[in-house]
């Protein structure tokens, strides 16, 4: 089985790439973030069209999320419970792959850091911070109840010195301070796996680099994509790769595609 997410940065800008991706490497499910559009002006018929059904949780212009499967989806949870939200950042699915149901949810993490012409304002890192809690009591509540469940996206957490080119520059960003950083760790002691970083704990393994600055060129990037994992899915997985051609595509997103593969 193969498990795939991408911060696609505007579904409709994007589409050709990646449908020409599904198409190619197959995956069984595939997760969107920042889609940036709302149901209607969602490109349905060309995923259907690409063997996939699909769900979303969508919002003009911003954020939203989608969940792809090559088998039919059922929508389990719509933005996270009780944490009332105008954001479309959590959409949560169940889909059967041969004798197995799967919970699996697209996650657009907040970036919490403040506005340019307000570096003094707060108020975006404290929503970071409660919407992570509320995240991480929905994962507990998932594991707890033995399901095999996988959560990916972005989560704009820089989890280690080892996952930024430049330590030092993001030193008091919201994507690398220790409220953040502890909060993701939590997903481990829950029982959580991430699945990067179980194979390869010596590897950097950027999914992002910014557009500016000839960034990707000279591979200035960051990690803040994942794949986590219930012990279900952990104790089967074979593989977890970065597909870093796809980020020199023509029209790129400025994340690339993390995948996970598994053990039928």
């Amino acid at each position: 089985m193969k498990i795939a997410t991408l911060n696609i940065n505007s579904v409709n800008a994007r589409l050709t790439n990646l449908i020409d991706w599904l198409v190619q490497n197959k995956p069984d499910i595939m997760l969107l973030q920042e889609i940036k559009t709302e149901f209607n002006n969602f490109p349905f018929f060309d995923i259907q069209a690409a063997g996939y059904d699909v769900k979303i949780l969508g919002q003009k212009s911003y954020n939203g999320v989608a969940v792809l499967s090559r088998f039919p989806l059922r929508i389990t949870t719509e933005n996270l419970p009780d944490f009332p939200d105008d954001n479309a950042r959590y959409l949560e699915c169940e889909t059967t792959i041969g004798k197995h149901t799967y919970t699996i949810a697209s996650i657009y993490l907040p970036n919490g850091n403040p506005p340019y012409n307000n570096p003094s304002d707060t108020s975006k890192f404290v929503y970071k911070l409660k919407w992570m809690d509320a995240f991480l009591k929905r994962a507990d509540y998932l594991i707890k109840q033995n399901k095999k469940v996988i959560l990916a996206g972005d989560f704009n957490v820089i989890m280690s010195n080892l996952d930024v080119y430049n330590p030092e520059l993001f030193a008091g960003n919201a994507l690398f301070r220790p409220e953040v950083q502890n909060r993701l760790r939590l997903l481990s002691r829950l029982g959580y796996c991430d699945t990067y970083r179980r194979l390869y704990p010596q590897t950097a393994g950027y999914t992002f680099w910014d557009y500016t600055g000839n960034a990707f060129q000279n591979d200035l990037g960051m990690r803040i994509d994942y794949i986590f994992t219930a012990p279900f899915l952990t104790d089967r997985l074979l593989d977890c790769t970065i597909d870093r051609d796809f980020r020199k595509r023509d029209k790129a997103s400025d994340h690339t595609i993390l995948i996970a593969e598994f053990k039928d």
